[in-house]
């Protein structure tokens, strides 16, 4: 019998879950990918079209479904990836992180290759979070989750 979990997640899912099937054993290695059943949910609250850009959130959604761990509260994911698994900065990283916390992120991830963009923040902005870093995107997925 199947376990099944349900995973909801605002996010263009497609290369998100391609990478998730090609990894799962990085991230789990007693885990099958045919062992569970996984569902997106996919919202645009903004009507503003396709979401782009939303890669990364939704494999570290599948992996939590599959870990049956949730993302640590008030934490932010900023970064992508493309579908080979290659980190894509955050664009305007000051103003994100604005935004982050003025909706009540205190916890934030920010990729390797937007570390040159770290001086471009207003140092009290920054001092306001807990900030850590991650390399690729099963590092992200087990920061985000608070897995060693």
């Amino acid at each position: 019998m199947l376990k099944k979990r349900i995973v909801t997640v605002i996010s263009y899912p497609v290369n998100g879950y391609d990478y998730f099937k090609a990894n799962i054993s990085r991230v789990s290695s007693l885990s099958k990918i045919g062992d569970h059943d996984y569902h997106l949910h996919i919202v645009e609250m903004h009507n503003t079209g396709p979401a782009h850009g939303l890669t990364l959130c939704s494999f570290v959604s599948l992996c939590s479904g599959l870990m049956g761990k949730p993302v640590q509260s008030q934490m932010v994911v900023l970064g992508d990836m493309s579908l080979g698994g290659n980190i894509v900065p955050t664009e305007n990283l000051a103003g994100t992180l604005q935004v982050a916390f003025d909706l009540g992120a205190k916890r934030i991830l920010i990729p390797m290759s937007s570390v040159g963009d770290i001086p471009t923040i207003p140092g009290e902005l920054f001092a306001k979070f807990q900030t850590g870093f991650y390399a690729d995107p099963v590092d992200a997925v087990f920061k985000a989750l608070g897995v060693e």
